[in-house]
């Protein structure tokens, strides 16, 4: 769940430390305070779009960080398979930054991340709801994804499109695999030139590096050697003077005769005779080098046509020696099957058959599981309809069968019936905006039953409700808080007062310049800003009917 949120800087909130605990937390204030802000905050450093407007006038920088405790098992699975790992209290610290002219910085656990992997991992932490969401409620094409999750049915999901991603593949192999006469003695011609070109070639790997290697030595033959004779002059001695090594072996005698007085001189003679052997056999190694350095201009040139062969070819595939020749035999493979394109083409054509069947079994056990799914989602939605005082309205779930696509062979649409008697209709067509936030809440609560997520945030879910509706939205609220933390911004008392723990975001002007923050109220803060909500100023009256809906809740 969420643990803590820190925001600097983030439009007209300046600094602000918030600690969130378990259950239910509501957050109220007057319109313009900033409540939506704090939502904002939780959505940017959950990786979600944030552009460099954020940023506080006058600032060089915005800054968000969360931290997130309690983590199921099976998302910490799928936080350490994208590379990152938690805390070793089993706390997770995500923090994003945006400075004024847009750059930005994400990171998880002090390790840099993308947006993209800060986006997905923030999806396994928290669930938002605001209106736009109700929205994608009036999209058909979502409906069965929401089905499919509603229903716990990713597995039979997976299977499914497994099938058919093979399916479509062996489709693929068909068409690339039927062709007329004309293109296939096009492509005949064409790979056996390929292929004839890179056998010609003979290609050993790792030829262009020793090549270069060679011609770099063949270029600078004459100062090499020059200096390899350096060497040799050095260590052997001219006709008038004494090299290195015979110098060394001098020594090496002068040594072995103090031996023979101190053992210590006798184990120094043996250490620098075994030096002498090894600059004895450097000194053969650079004469056998010198002697070497036969390059003529000839073969400077062979050495600079081969690679310039061998520069052509992997340039023309895009790759170097290793992968000419993988894709060498990639060509052969596909002159091979045109060459005996009956036989292959038969071939695919049984292996395709095999999985067209398995992919309409495939989809019949997706479909099956997704009108089993629909019953019980039909009946735990409407449940809860019912208890937002949507007693009548009715609530189905239209399977019609489709061609066969990456999600099945079904479309899925939510249809609702507002009044007894009347035929279930597209929500698109029938549902007020006030019925769409109760119907979201509704699949929200069923679908908290399955989810790995630990925190449900909701915006203005009290939007285009009022009342007993109201009251029946924040009790719905605090059971969906049992098992799920749950932050909530609300305009009305009714949901208010449900909240486990309240926050008041308020808004002041000081210099000239406008701040939030965000206070914990105590349980007479509470009953305040209820009576503020209920009559707009705080009243004896407003604040006892205040006082009334806490007693009611703690009851």
């Amino acid at each position: 769940m969420l643990q803590s949120l820190h925001i600097e800087n983030v439009a007209v909130i300046e600094r602000a430390d918030i600690a969130f605990g378990k259950g239910l937390t509501v957050l109220t204030g007057e319109t313009g305070a900033g409540k939506s802000i704090v939502i904002d905050a939780i959505n940017a450093v959950l990786g979600e779009r944030i552009t460099r407007d954020v940023v506080r006038h006058g600032a060089e920088r915005a800054y968000i960080s969360a931290v997130f405790d309690g983590i199921a098992s099976a998302v910490v699975a799928q936080i350490e398979a994208l590379g990152y790992a938690l805390e070793e209290d089993g706390t997770l610290l995500i923090q994003r930054g945006i400075t004024a002219d847009g750059k930005g910085t994400c990171r998880i656990n002090g390790r840099p991340a993308t947006v993209s992997t800060l986006r997905e991992i923030g999806r396994l932490l928290v669930n938002i709801h605001g209106q736009h969401e109700n929205q994608a409620l009036l999209q058909t094409e979502r409906h069965v994804e929401y089905l499919d999750r509603l229903g716990g049915l990713q597995a039979v999901h997976a299977a499914y499109e497994k099938e058919y991603r093979e399916y479509c593949r062996i489709q693929r192999a068909i068409k690339a695999a039927t062709m007329d006469e004309a293109e296939k003695e096009y492509r005949t011609a064409t790979l056996t030139q390929q292929i004839a070109d890179i056998d010609a070639a003979a290609l050993r790997v790792g030829e262009e590096a020793e090549l270069t290697s060679k011609r770099e030595l063949a270029r600078h033959a004459g100062k090499v050697a020059s200096e390899l004779q350096a060497v040799r002059t050095a260590l052997d001695g001219e006709e008038d003077s004494l090299g290195a090594l015979a110098q060394l072996s001098m020594a090496v005698d002068a040594l072995r005769v103090a031996g023979r007085v101190s053992d210590e001189f006798e184990d120094l003679a043996v250490r620098l005779q075994s030096a002498v052997y090894d600059i004895q056999a450097c000194a053969e190694e650079a004469a056998a080098a010198n002697a070497a350095l036969s390059f003529d201009e000839r073969d400077l040139v062979r050495m600079e046509d081969r690679l310039a062969l061998i520069a052509r070819l992997t340039k023309k595939y895009a790759t170097d020696e290793a992968g000419v020749l993988a894709q060498r035999d990639e060509m052969q493979t596909q002159l091979d099957a045109i060459t005996s394109s009956d036989e292959y083409l038969a071939d695919l054509q049984a292996q395709s058959s095999a999985a067209r069947d398995a992919t309409i079994a495939a989809s019949e056990r997706l479909t099956a599981a997704r009108r089993q799914a629909a019953q019980r989602f039909e009946k735990n939605v409407c449940a809860q309809l019912a208890f937002l005082d949507m007693p009548h309205v009715r609530l189905e779930v239209s399977i019609e069968p489709t061609a066969l696509t990456v999600i099945g062979g079904d479309r899925v649409e939510f249809l609702i019936a507002s009044n007894p008697g009347e035929p279930a209709k597209s929500i698109a067509r029938t549902a007020s905006g006030g019925e769409l936030s109760r119907i979201m809440l509704a699949l929200k609560s069923v679908l908290a039953e399955v989810d790995d997520i630990e925190t449900l945030v909701f915006d203005e879910v009290d939007s285009g409700i009022s009342g007993r509706a109201a009251t029946k939205v924040g009790t719905l609220l605090w059971q969906t808080a049992s098992c799920r933390q749950v932050l909530c911004v609300t305009h009305l008392a009714q949901i208010a007062a449900y909240g486990h723990e309240h926050l008041l975001v308020k808004k002041s002007v000081s210099g000239g310049r406008t701040y939030t923050q965000v206070d914990r109220l105590d349980e007479n803060g509470r009953c305040e800003e209820l009576a503020r909500i209920i009559g707009g100023e705080v009243t004896e009256s407003t604040l006892e009917t205040a006082r009334e809906m806490r007693r009611r809740v703690e009851e």
